[in-house]
């Protein structure tokens, strides 16, 4: 189970993060914003059940996480969302090495979904390219 404590620990901080970005969207964005927030939730959820099966501690949430940048508007928001998915997805992928079988394939998936969560938040700030390579 090394590194999915870290992956735990990583879902706690884009749920954290979302919170705080999502005052700051309308529309499609806050959608997608609800979404996203809505999957880190599940992914976080399914962690500490992992967890607890392999009878390994849980890391709990944090009150607060300190913020790249202030989040004032619309664009500010999106651009921590991408963010959020960028660096999560990064915790995912080094936590790929340390697991197998059922582990890995969370693992995997979670890093697939950050990673065109990620392209979707460029692609709405306008950014060019929207995918980047091994997020």
């Amino acid at each position: 189970m090394t590194g999915l404590p870290d992956a735990l620990t990583g879902e706690h901080a884009a749920i954290y993060g979302y919170g705080v970005l999502g005052a700051h969207l309308r529309g499609p964005a806050l959608d997608a914003a609800r979404q996203a927030q809505a999957a880190h939730r599940s992914r976080r959820d399914t962690l500490f059940v992992d967890l607890a099966a392999a009878d390994e501690p849980a890391p709990e949430a944090a009150p607060a996480y300190d913020l790249p940048f202030s989040v004032t508007n619309q664009d500010t928001a999106v651009a921590l969302a991408t963010q959020i998915e960028e660096r999560t997805g990064a915790v995912w992928r080094t936590t790929l090495p340390d697991v197998t079988g059922s582990q890995r394939r969370l693992a995997l998936d979670a890093l697939t979904d950050c990673a065109l969560r990620a392209a979707r938040w460029r692609r709405m700030a306008g950014k060019a390219p929207g995918t980047v390579a091994l997020p």
